[in-house]
């Protein structure tokens, strides 16, 4: 196969039958508010995650048995990928393929050879091997989105090279979706880049800006860079250099830099809609906060009706729906992540959020 050219590679613009056009995505439904029609064919990385493969295809399970539209790829030793098609019901089974990744030449060579490319190769080469094939897949028309609970460096790096960056999009950012008092906010990274300069993060203002507003359908969404206070100057070099430029940004979906948040903005969710940091910061607080809210129950939400959002981030920069779960996900987080790829496909969200961002050549300073 060609290597995709990454930073060059046009966002895709397919969409499902039944998938609304690019350019209402969102309208005000939250993405993980309701099942939407529309086929979806979903590659689950069986082996990404810290109780793999059995967690991982539980939840597959569950969602498939909760979405009669979806059809999944699972992406793993054949073993465990019989469980999961074993368990459903006869006429259900259809809608579950399998892929080794000794299925694939390519990935075929990276475990190895001899005695070392069978059944016995190393756990981490399947691992390895396996989100890649899954991304691949993607890549090829195989399947829509991927869903892995596995490494996320070995993830995000598999799909941007898989299926190539944005232009403009150096590094790509996880997105995750925290409930608030006010509602609920989009924070962004959490893990993708640990070390961005400004230029990043004011990519990722924008990526993070357009998903509020196209899937989450937040209304000129406010924009926050996360820091340890309000002061002018405080924070280290990152945080005090960041400010000029999200200020300076020209922001999709009408959004408008708000200014410096610290923690506490993030749980009251009041004075921003979407909040910048990143990647190792964003993943502390993002952990912090869903075990405390795991043990003490989340935020009392404006709309006490609203269900949690999934405990799961989508990457957003490349041509391609990827949604990442936690390694230690439960069968629950890992049948929402599924269920959250499913919608943004049918959505068509990656197009419509490539939509509104001005996809051009930037610079960095390191």
């Amino acid at each position: 196969m060609t290597r995709p050219d990454t930073g060059r590679v046009a966002p895709e613009r397919r969409r499902s039958p039944g998938a609304p056009d690019p350019g209402h995505v969102g309208g005000g439904t939250p993405a993980d508010a309701a099942p939407e029609t529309g086929t979806a064919r979903i590659a689950v990385d069986l082996l990404g995650g810290d109780h793999a493969p059995a967690v991982v295809v539980d939840g597959a399970l569950r969602a498939c048995q909760a979405d009669p539209a979806l059809q999944l790829l699972l992406v793993g030793p054949l073993d465990a990928a019989g469980e999961a098609t074993a368990a459903l019901p006869p006429a259900d089974r259809a809608r579950v393929r399998t892929l080794t990744p000794g299925d694939r030449p390519d990935l075929a060579r990276r475990r190895g050879s001899g005695a070392r490319s069978g059944p016995a190769a190393p756990a981490e080469s399947w691992v390895e091997s396996g989100v890649r094939a899954a991304v691949l897949a993607v890549a090829q028309g195989q399947a829509d989105a991927i869903v892995s609970a596995g490494n996320t460096g070995a993830t995000v790096t598999s799909a941007a090279l898989g299926l190539g960056r944005w232009p403009g999009v150096r590094r790509p950012a996880l997105a995750a979706v925290l409930p608030t008092v006010a509602g609920r906010l989009v924070l962004l990274d959490v893990g993708a880049s640990v070390d961005p300069d400004e230029q990043t993060l004011g990519m990722h203002a924008q990526l993070g800006a357009a998903y509020a507003a196209s899937v989450h359908g937040a209304d000129r969404p406010r924009v926050g860079l996360l820091t340890i206070g309000t002061e002018r100057g405080k924070g280290d070099r990152l945080r005090r250099d960041a400010p000029a430029v999200l200020a300076g940004l020209s922001l999709p979906a009408g959004a408008r830099y708000v200014g410096l948040v610290e923690g506490n903005d993030v749980v009251h969710g009041a004075g921003a809609d979407v909040v910048v940091t990143d990647g190792f910061t964003g993943n502390i607080l993002l952990k912090g906060l869903e075990t405390a809210y795991a043990l003490a129950g989340p935020p009392t939400t404006a709309s006490a009706a609203d269900d949690p959002p999934p405990r799961a981030a989508v990457l957003l920069g490349v041509a391609g729906t990827v949604v990442v779960c936690h390694g230690a996900a439960g069968p629950d987080d890992l049948a929402a992540g599924i269920a959250l790829a499913a919608t943004l496909h049918r959505r068509a969200a990656v197009a419509a959020i490539a939509a509104m961002i001005p996809l051009s050549e930037v610079t960095h300073d390191k």
